[in-house]
Parts: structure tokens; sequence; C-alpha cells
């Protein structure tokens, strides 16, 4: 029987009657023949070790898969001249950034990086940061992506942990550690991307421009052996016990989301035409992307980056910090058809006044992660950019290699506050708090399983056996599944906030706080917010006779910890913060209503 159409009958029309396959149908059906025996993205069970567990997991992963980042790197040499990035005025081929990259690589190599050596970049986006990546995963090294908010005591934090050898900074956050350096056993080289402080000899560790990474004649690319389980980079996550905790991700987990990427262009592509709806219809040219998320999120580096280089994208930066009005004209110059990034910037997008005055007409797909998606911003993108075709909302950790669910063409309208399927390897589950697995619709931890999840936590094998549990992920968000398998995130189990895409564990904020001595207890929470989805708030019980202004508290934070991280609104509570039997504060109603004296900077 013809799917979706009943067959004759004896005349009842309703039995004559031409049923349309649901979206849902449609999407099952393309997952199903493209993952199914003989696919073009065939899903097998195979045993895949070293994650959280000493033994192998039987697990999906693709039949067909490349190994490592290396064999990743050798497709973008058949993009030849094709421009691959864009930095203001600078535009650069993918053949001249294969023999860059070639080249810093083996200059990496000189300095003495090998196998296992830590490379570690602090800096905003640039193509150097790529350069960097790129040579050193090639060579086996790994790359360590520092966040370019953190302050001083959280850069030495994450340069001391890592052991990094080699330090590719910007001058900006290369003067946060400036006279620090000296400090770090592990450090032999700093390379500086761009014009550094002449003046600056406050340490005794080897400085050299990054154009020395760039010389000489080009040579082959590395030979260094690769295996799947080899660590790829380090990307460090906010820490519940105040110190973040560095998240391996490896090439096989690099790799499986970048197929799992591509898996989901192509099954868009084949709902929008089961639909009946083009997949584009702005005008040609090369799939270009808007690139805004940060390198060190893997959003950036695994979804952006890494899938770009692979699929001939042509990746646009931002010079500086975003601004809507920069997004749009890069939008209408470069003719981006593509922009992955999070909810706070394509809501600040759309809501910018002067929106109208630039042509959008070029972006046909817009993705973004970090929350639900809400009907009223779907709404929003659709107005701003007329011909989109497809909006997916994802979900996914640094633990999970980016992305774990996400929404296919069409699916999102119907479920707007749903994050999608889970990947064609990953592995979902819904879990109580003694572990075992609950049914469609049932609140529970979120776990997740599959080849894309890190093998654990650097330095951090306490932190490692919590969150990794028979080759499980435990991620900390609360959620349920629908009868057809769509996650919804409900709540988080972790006392995190998230702010404009950054986690934000409020423990380490109170920690701060408390240690004032005009504190004597602190909460912090997050509140909504239009555009950044949650903002800090500290509620704060003060000693007796204390003086001290809200703009002082928030220095006292700002002076330990990133300035995202700093609270937007303070509350000075009377009396004591409400706790619970054991001691727990009861943050549930700090949040709401209440006796509330506050200022807001934001």
């Amino acid at each position: 029987m013809t799917h979706g159409v009943e067959q004759p009958g004896d005349g009842d029309p309703a039995r004559n009657k031409v049923s349309t396959p649901t979206t849902t149908e449609i999407i099952a059906e393309v997952r199903s023949q493209l993952i199914g025996p003989g696919g073009a993205f065939e899903v097998v069970t195979e045993p895949v070790g070293g994650i959280g567990q000493p033994g192998p997991i039987d697990m999906l992963v693709y039949a067909n898969r490349l190994a490592h980042l290396r064999e990743v790197f050798a497709f973008a040499a058949a993009h030849g001249d094709a421009t691959f990035i864009v930095y203001g005025e600078r535009r650069i081929t993918f053949s001249q950034f294969v023999a860059d990259a070639n080249r810093v690589a083996a200059n990496l190599a000189t300095l003495g990086v090998g196998h296992g050596d830590r490379v570690a970049v602090l800096s905003q986006n640039n193509p150097e940061w790529c350069l960097t990546f790129w040579a050193t995963v090639n060579l086996g090294a790994i790359l360590v992506g520092l966040n370019g908010w953190w302050n001083t005591d959280e850069i030495l934090f994450g340069l001391s942990d890592s052991g990094a050898k080699i330090l590719v900074a910007d001058p900006k956050r290369l003067a946060r550690v400036s006279g620090s350096l000296d400090g770090l056993p592990d450090l032999q080289q700093v390379v500086v991307i761009g014009a550094r402080d002449p003046n600056d000899q406050s340490d005794s560790v080897p400085v050299r421009p990054f154009a020395d990474l760039l010389a000489g004649e080009d040579p082959a690319p590395p030979a260094t052996p690769l295996a799947e389980a080899d660590p790829a980079v380090i990307f460090y996550t906010s820490g519940t016990t105040g110190r973040p905790k560095g998240a391996i991700s490896t090439h096989r987990g690099m790799v499986a989301n970048l197929q799992n990427t591509v898996f989901s262009l192509t099954a868009n592509g084949m709902v929008l035409d089961r639909l009946g709806e083009p997949s584009s219809t702005a005008p040609g040219g090369p799939p270009t992307a808007l690139f805004t998320s940060p390198l060190f999120h893997v959003s950036g580096c695994h979804s952006t980056l890494v899938v770009g280089l692979l699929g001939g994208l042509k990746l646009v930066m931002m010079e500086d910090r975003f601004t809507p009005e920069a997004a749009l004209a890069l939008i209408q110059d470069e003719q981006v058809t593509i922009w992955s990034t999070v909810p706070t910037m394509i809501w600040r997008t759309c809501e910018y006044p002067g929106r109208a005055d630039y042509n959008t007409s070029s972006i046909t797909s817009v993705a973004f992660g970090g929350s639900p998606s809400a009907a009223e911003l779907q709404r929003m993108i659709r107005e701003t950019f007329p011909n989109v075709r497809a909006t997916s909302n994802a979900y996914g950790l640094t633990e999970s290699s980016s992305v774990a669910t996400l929404h296919l063409a069409g699916a999102t309208l119907d479920r707007p506050d749903s994050v999608g399927l889970p990947m064609p390897v990953v592995e979902l589950a819904i879990a109580d708090a003694d572990g075992s697995h609950l049914g469609p619709n049932v609140q529970g931890e979120v776990l997740i399983r599959g080849p894309i999840i890190m093998p654990g936590y650097w330095n951090r094998p306490d932190a490692t056996a919590t969150t990794l549990r028979d080759g499980w992920l435990h991620t900390g968000d609360l959620g349920h599944v629908d009868e057809d398998g769509y996650l919804f995130i409900t709540d988080r189990a972790k006392d995190m906030i998230i702010r404009g895409g950054e986690n934000v564990y409020c423990v380490e904020i109170e920690q701060r706080l408390v240690e004032h001595p005009q504190v004597a207890d602190a909460a912090v929470v997050g509140v909504p917010h239009a555009e950044l989805g949650e903002q800090v708030k500290a509620v704060v019980e003060l000693v007796a006779d204390a003086d001290i202004d809200d703009a002082q508290l928030r220095s006292w934070v700002g002076d330990a910890l990133a300035t995202f991280k700093v609270p937007a609104i303070i509350e000075r509570w009377p009396g004591k913060l409400p706790r619970n039997a054991s001691g727990k504060l009861l943050k549930n109603v700090l949040r709401g209503s209440g006796p509330v004296s506050f200022a807001e900077t934001m």
C-alpha cells in the first residue's frame, strides 16, 4: 500500500480520501531512508571504549566515517581558490588556508609541539585562531580554547590546569596575564597575534609574533599517527565547585558531530522537498555563514569551523564584538545564507529598529541553541529574513562535542518549545533519581550516549565518574520526550544560569560574594531576560551596620570573575536568607516577588 493513500473502496468517500503525511511522518521517513541499511548515513552498532568507563560499550556509529580530523582537513584542498574566511578586508581562500595551516604546524613542531602536547589559544575570533586549531589537531596535539571573557585568575587556572606548552594570544587578552606567566612551569612560548606592547618585558617566557609561525616553504601536512580516541581539544565549562572543568573532545567525537551536521543539512533538503517548499529562494552564490559564535565554544569550533572547512562554506567573521548593525551589514554585503548562533543575537537583530534598511533576502537558514525557541522568535525570524525556509533549534553541551538533538525543517513550527530529535548516532534517555529510564512525557534528568560524548574531564577523574556512568552523560538538565521522541528541556538540575549563551554557575558567584567582609550570606539565581534569556540576580544578606552599595558589590565580583558573571540585579534581603531544614537555599522563593530593592545596570 502506498503511504498516505487509501485504496479504492466501494464508493464511500471516506474510504477514497487521500491523506497527507504529517511533517512528523515525513521527517521519520527521511531519517529512516538516510540512516537505514544502505543509506547515505547508515548507522550501525559497534563497541566504543574510553567514554567514562574502562571497557567498550555498544554504541550507534556511522558505518562509513572519517577516522580523524586530519582526514577532514584533506577535503579543504578540493575547494581550491574559493573564499573560506572573510575577516574585515582579509579574504583567505581554501588553498591559502591549507598552505598556511601546514606552515603553522611545521613551525609549532619546531617549537617542540608533538602528539598530546597542549597549545592554548586566548583570542577573539580571527583567522589565526582557525589556523592554530587545524595546525594543532593535525599534529596530534591538543588545542585548549580559553574563554576570551575570562579574567586573570581564570586564564591562569586554564593554562596551569591544561599544562599548555604554547600560548597563542591577542594583545588585549595577553595583557590580562602580563607579569604572571613565569609561575607556569609548563609554558615555554607565547605567540602574539598582532602588535605587542614593546615595553612589556614583565615575563621571562619567550614571545614571538604569529608571523613567525607562517614563515618558511610550503611543507607537507603532518604525518603523526592519529587515532579516533585521541583528544583533539579541551574546552572549559564553568564548575559547580567554583573552578572550571576541562571537557575533552576526541577526534571521534568531533568527526561524529561533523557527520551529524552533514546529515541534518541533507535531511533538511529532503524534508523541504517533500513539503513542497524550495530549499532556497535566495540569489545564487556560495553557501555563506555568518560566524558569530565564539571559537572557544563548541558551537563555534566544532559546528562552524570544522563543518565549514569540509563543506566549502564561506565563513564571515566579525572583527569586533557583536552588534545588530554589524551583523545586518555583513549579511547584506556578503550575501550570507546561513546563520547559526545563540538566541540572544537573533533577538537583538530582529528587534533592531533599523533592520528594514538592510537587504536580508540571502538568508535561507537560521539555527540556534542555548534555550528553547518561543513561537514569537520564530515569527520574528521569518519577518526579518523573508526567504528563510528552515529554522532549527538544537540542544547540546561542551561535553557532547556540540549538538545532541536538533529540529529538522518544518518541525520547529509544530513544536516550538522542543529542541528536536536525537542525532542519528545519539541515544537519548530520561532517568529518575535512581537512574531508571522513564517513559514518554515523564520528567527526569536528560541522559545522552554516543560517540560524540567526551571521554572525561581533564585531570578530574572524580567529576568524570559523577558525570559519565555506563557511557551515559548525565547532563544535569531536566526534561521529557514525547511519543515521537522529541526532547523538551523543562528545567536544570544543576544550579546554573545561561546568560546570552554563556553558562554561569551560581555557586562561584555566591562564593565570591560571601568572601566580602560585609556580606553575611548570598544567593544567586537567574531571572528571565528578553534578549539574554536569563540574567544574573544576586540576593545578599548583609552584616549588621554594613555600608556598601551595589556598585561596590559588582566591582568585588568583577575583580575575581568574568564580566558576564557580574550580577545585573542586586537585591538586599531583610533578615536571614530563606533555607529549608537541611540548610539548602530556597531559590524558588528568591526568584519570585517579595520585599525587593534592586538596581538594574543592563
